[in-house]
């Protein structure tokens, strides 16, 4: 492979070093890993993007409760322990004692973790006069998507070691939605500091939490570092040195696993593992993963507001070649939003079928017999649930062209796609979604209730009441029986009105040199390097 086009992430990072002598002068004290985007902000609590949540949420924050990787159970985290009030509108939380916050050239803790950091967290999202709520936006779309806003009515420090919740009502996937990479935990402490000089916007830009690693240093579309935390509560990394390279094309961060500038590469294109898998330096891992890529319409501008011209869009998509092409048979069609490995699933749906005359016929009832002109919007990065979607755009452009309907394929630098499509400025868009829990309601109400519509994370723009109706009384009950049958109701009902069309359940796969381990993917989302090491 042609490696002139890498960049030598060694000289860049000698550079860095010289204007900052403290620093470790090699990469042999750290590990190098090649991501595919920049974070679009410090605070996971801002965004929904992956991209974003694999380089800082499990790296430099803690939530309440974590998810174990292997079993989906939830487990102590900052909380050691849990209870529930009879009636499930109190949760009561114990809180891990002597847990430390970095301590930074920027910041200076006087005091462990505590019950008012995890109020000061919650009191920013909920409360629309909180002196923190609007800085860096004033967008928190995963727990709007989920209404947190109305669900949580009070956050109570009942001492220094014990907080507790109040909900306006019983919500079954409270506890799930708390262990996911967007609930992580700031200090209190330093929002106060940040208030006194008054640079309140920088909680978000030079962040503080009680994660395995501190903040360092990040120039944006080039890399960010982080250093280890020497007073972690899980116990001391093993790597002194973390830095994620920024590196967007695929084939530009396989070339650089190659050259050994990377130690990990995150989202290998299909097309490549053959490649890398016979190489004795290099290592690929598989999982299993809870994702669905998908193909999403705007269902407020004609005509996809119109659900028979969205169901005859995705009869004249022939997905079996877009699994060849794109996913190279690492991914399995999707028969529901829902991934099969969900307790939710819906067996018995069938497949969408591959049908052009049919998609015809359903245009022509819909009004539209000579077809008419869109945009599909493509991905301009690798992810887990859509590994390269401009070659997707273009197998499903040329079988749109089948039934009458010309598409143009659109695509903007990542941070710009995202804002946009928050915007709804799309007609159609291929992403999807990795789950950040084991709970169905992962699945719906971000994607598609009308609370993550209000707030742009429906990318459908989908706004329906029956469909929320099913997922609110999915949430009143805690009998598993009861809830499935409602998520069985909803993935009927999507069926029905196609916002969006389910695509694939791709594997998730990562690259690494072999002097690598430790490195935990977890299959709901995100990625930890806590417990990575590198052999030197």
């Amino acid at each position: 492979m042609n490696t002139a086009f890498c960049s030598s992430l060694l000289s860049t990072l000698c550079l860095l070093s010289a204007c900052q002598p403290q620093l470790p002068q090699t990469l042999a004290e750290g590990l190098v890993y090649c991501a595919e985007g920049s974070p679009e902000s410090f605070n996971p609590q801002h965004v929904t993007s992956g991209t974003t949540i694999d380089i800082v949420s499990q790296q430099l924050y803690d939530r309440l409760l974590e998810i174990n990787p292997q079993s989906g159970e939830l487990e102590g985290a900052l909380a050691k322990n849990w209870r529930v009030s009879q009636d499930g509108l109190t949760y009561w939380f114990e809180l891990r004692p002597n847990v430390q916050f970095h301590h930074t050239g920027y910041f200076t803790p006087g005091r462990p973790f505590q019950a008012d950091d995890v109020v000061f967290t919650f009191e920013r999202i909920l409360n629309k006069s909180h002196p923190y709520h609007r800085i860096g936006g004033g967008n928190y779309p995963y727990f709007e998507s989920v209404d947190l806003t109305s669900l949580v009515t009070a956050v109570v420090a009942e001492d220094a070691g014990t907080v507790r919740f109040e909900l306006s009502r019983p919500d079954s996937s409270f506890l799930s939605n708390l262990a996911t990479d967007f609930v992580s935990i700031l200090s209190a402490e330093y929002a106060a500091q940040l208030l006194q000089q008054q640079q309140p916007q920088l909680i978000d830009i030079h962040p503080i939490g009680t994660g395995p690693f501190m903040f360092q240093d990040y120039k944006k579309d080039q890399f960010v570092r982080y250093y280890r935390h020497p007073e972690y509560w899980g116990g001391k990394a093993q790597l002194t040195q973390l830095v994620f390279d920024l590196v967007p094309d695929s084939a530009k961060r396989m070339a650089m696993l190659l050259t050994h500038e990377c130690d990990v590469v995150a989202y290998p294109r299909h097309a490549e593992l053959k490649l890398v898998t016979e190489r004795p330096d290099v290592e690929v891992k598989s999982q299993i993963s809870m994702n669905v890529g998908f193909w999403a319409f705007n269902t407020q501008k004609a005509p996809f507001d119109n659900a028979k011209v969205r169901k005859a869009l995705a009869m004249a998509i022939d997905r079996t070649t877009i699994l060849q092409a794109v996913y190279f048979g690492h991914a399995d069609l999707a028969r529901s939003v829902l991934p099969p490995t969900s307790w939710a699933f819906d067996s018995s749906a069938p497949e969408q079928p591959y049908d052009p005359e049919l998609a015809k016929q359903l245009l022509a009832e819909a009004g539209y017999p000579k077809g008419f002109q869109m945009d599909i919007w493509a991905m301009p990065v690798q992810r887990l649930y859509n590994p390269n979607a401009q070659k997707m755009a273009e197998l499903m452009q040329a079988d749109l062209a089948r039934v009458g309907v010309r598409a143009r394929i659109v695509s903007f630098e990542w941070n710009s796609f995202r804002r946009k499509l928050s915007d709804n400025e799309h007609d159609s868009v291929l992403i999807g979604w990795s789950a950040d829990n084991a709970d169905p309601d992962n699945f719906f109400r971000p994607l598609l209730s009308c609370a993550a519509a209000e707030n742009g994370s429906n990318r459908a723009n989908w706004c329906d009441p029956k469909f929320d109706n099913l997922l609110n009384q999915a949430l009143l009950t805690a009998d598993p029986k009861q809830r499935r049958s409602f998520y069985l109701a909803a993935q009927h009902y999507l069926a029905e009105q196609m916002p969006l069309f389910s695509i694939a359940h791709s594997k998730r796969f990562q690259a690494q040199s072999v002097k690598v381990s430790g490195v935990v993917m977890s299959p709901y989302g995100g990625v930890s390097m806590a417990k990575a090491e590198k052999d030197l």
